[in-house]
């Protein structure tokens, strides 16, 4: 909370960003760095998955029957297997392309800490999250309810103070808003802009839905709601003389935040939801952050271990087609070195829409290939950086976010903080969305650098609060994400597009959270209960009601 009735910005259920990519200004070939340290440039298996998209591997001789296949292990893949199991159905099998499941909610450790590769936090759901407070109270993260019936949450699971700090003009300040030395019209302004923020806070349509809710299908689809859509966050900062250089570096850092974008190329929709779906009340805070050191990876490994038994990794999916009331699914075992095939009955496809365009050939030529084109994701970079030690500090103590105001990227979060280690060895990751205004250039710039550009770019961008941080570091891993979560864009979230996109394909049913336009942990969950659902229903089991 930042003192003034609006809430701090937080780094959401993935990353963060900066311009149109000064990961090119880093790229100096001529110019050779030597580092006292190591580390890798990793990312997703994006060779086998072209392979897959291209249909470059061999085709099965034979296809096991099976009732489901869920393909694709991220958190709407995951969130369909823990509903068909808790209902009791069990011949099903999903299949993942990575050597582990969780898609961008993967983690991963070392000798000092857990820490995760992309998303790493959730916000404490209330009551009305039904399907989340059960997840968390399997997890063991809810001790109990209060007299409201509102969960009581694990201290050891809420972020523990200081949460965050912000550098600028030479030292660091508590929060994600520089309040010293405001004007009295960046105050008028920041108060304007949150007195909107309430008034969408307060508002209800005629069936008393609420204008932002999490996930957004409990939301309003209100004519007043969704006129939101038709401009960017820009212009409707623009139109409401919004200008404040505070308040738009505020409104920026968000749109990069959640989305991997920018106020011009984000919804005003997705804008003002960032920060009216955490609240319940006006004037009150955002609702507290659950986090871990392994980030959601704490969650995925929930997930997994409900239903292992099912899971099968190093599988590319590379055909699914439908005969005779059967879906075949075509896939390559990049383990064992051999085709694969199914027959079943239903399909969860709980891959990216790009995804499904590319190996889903009847779909594609139902839906043409401008539909898919519509479902374009922003890329990101996040990177771990292993410390021996921890740089100097002055003014104010770490926090576990720490955001560096004149960045270009948004700073990092110590992943030792929940294990209330403030000395010593740690690991921090440092979160970067390109955030250009063409997607597909970002792509092409995201591979084209190489570890040493990358690591250059963090230690320049980090270097601004941190002149001594180089001598700490034991370490850096760089993870690259070219389609790492869907843009909100203007125009987009109530498409007919979007709402197509929901609906089944024959014996095909849809999960993901590019079916929300935008990705957040708890879109990606409602979408993979919804197609379980779905599936439950077609095969009349009974299955049990949530809590």
């Amino acid at each position: 909370m930042n003192g003034t009735g609006g809430p701090d910005v937080k780094r959401r259920t993935f990353l963060a960003a900066s311009a149109a990519i000064p990961l090119v200004d880093l790229a100096c070939k001529s110019q050779k760095v030597e580092f006292t340290f190591d580390g890798d440039l990793i990312g997703p298996s994006v060779d086998l998955g072209h392979a897959a998209r291209d249909g470059d591997l061999p085709a099965p001789s034979s296809f096991e029957p099976i009732d489901v296949v869920i393909v694709g292990g991220g958190i709407a893949g995951l969130s369909a297997a823990w509903r068909l199991k808790g209902a009791g159905f069990e011949d099903f099998t999903l299949l993942e392309l990575e050597s582990g499941v969780g898609g961008t909610a993967r983690s991963g450790r070392n000798g000092v800490s857990a820490y995760p590769l992309a998303a790493h936090y959730v916000v404490a759901p209330t009551r009305e999250t039904v399907p989340m407070i059960r997840l968390l109270e399997e997890a063991g993260v809810i001790e109990g309810y209060d007299a409201k019936d509102e969960p009581i949450f694990g201290e050891e699971h809420l972020v523990r103070s200081p949460e965050e700090r912000i550098f600028a003009v030479g030292q660091w300040w508590e929060g994600l808003y520089l309040h010293a030395g405001e004007s009295p019209e960046d105050i008028r302004q920041y108060k304007a802009f949150f007195d909107e923020v309430d008034r969408w806070v307060l508002w209800r349509d005629a069936k008393g839905h609420r204008a932002f809710a999490v996930p957004r299908s409990k939301g309003s689809d209100d004519a007043e709601v969704r006129a939101l859509d038709t401009m960017s966050f820009k212009d409707w900062l623009d139109a409401r003389g919004l200008d404040s250089k505070r308040l738009r570096w505020l409104m920026d850092y968000a749109c990069r935040d959640d989305y991997g974008a920018r106020p011009e190329t984000t919804s005003a929709w997705a804008g003002i939801y960032y920060f009216a779906a955490r609240k319940s009340h006006p004037k009150e805070e955002t609702r507290p952050v659950l986090t871990w050191p392994e980030g959601n990876g704490f969650l995925v490994n929930h997930l997994y271990e409900r239903c292992k038994e099912q899971v099968r990794t190093g599988i590319a999916v590379t055909r699914i087609t439908t005969e005779n009331g059967k879906v075949k699914v075509l896939a390559w075992d990049a383990v064992q070195r051999c085709a694969l095939g199914f027959a079943a009955k239903r399909v969860i496809f709980a891959g990216s829409m790009i995804m499904a365009g590319r190996v889903i050939p009847e779909l594609a030529r139902a839906r043409g290939r401008a539909f898919f084109q519509e479902f374009l994701p922003s890329s990101w970079i996040v990177s771990n950086l292993t410390l021996r030690e921890r740089p100097k500090e002055h003014f104010f103590s770490m926090a576990w976010d720490n955001v560096i105001r004149d960045g270009k990227g948004l700073g990092y979060v110590v992943d030792t903080h929940q294990s209330l280690r403030d000395h010593g060895p740690t690991v921090w990751t440092f979160y970067h969305a390109l955030a250009g205004a063409d997607i597909r250039s970002d792509w092409e710039r995201l591979y084209s650098v190489s570890w040493r550009d990358c690591v250059r770019f963090i230690l320049d961008d980090l270097r601004i609060a941190h002149p001594d941080l180089e001598s700490c570091i034991s370490r850096i891993d760089v993870m690259r994400w070219a389609h790492a979560m869907i843009r909100p864009r203007p125009h987009f979230m109530w498409s007919d597009v979007l709402e197509k996109a929901r609906v089944p394909f024959q014996n095909i049913h849809f999960a993901h959270s590019d079916l929300s336009g935008f990705a957040l942990f708890e879109e990606a969950q409602d979408h993979g209960l919804r197609a379980a659902e779905e599936v439950l229903q077609e095969f009349r089991k009974t299955f049990a009601t949530w809590r």
